[in-house]
């Protein structure tokens, strides 16, 4: 079995994390950023789990491109929260 038919499952697992838990919790730290809040401990410590993750995932992701525009999607919002989050932190 090559590597790209075993990703399948792997890939399957990580959509539906994307879609039932990282989604929401990406969308609601952006609403919370728009909002002019800053991040806490726990928010910053989630994103830098999030990050690590995506070093993981690259590997997969090269192996089966078709999924390359979806984590650049993640990664853009993930970093519109992060430069919002900095701006917040330094109007403090």
């Amino acid at each position: 079995m090559s590597k790209k038919s075993s990703d399948a499952g792997v890939i399957a697992v990580l959509l539906e994390r994307f879609n039932s838990q990282r989604l929401p919790r990406a969308l609601s730290l952006k609403e919370k950023v728009d909002r002019g809040e800053t991040l806490s401990d726990a928010d910053l410590a989630y994103l830098e789990k999030i990050f690590s993750d995506f070093t993981q995932v690259g590997p997969i992701v090269d192996r089966n491109p078709e999924y390359k525009q979806l984590v650049a999607k993640a990664i853009d919002l993930y970093k519109e929260i992060t430069d919002k989050a900095l701006e917040n932190e330094k109007q403090r």
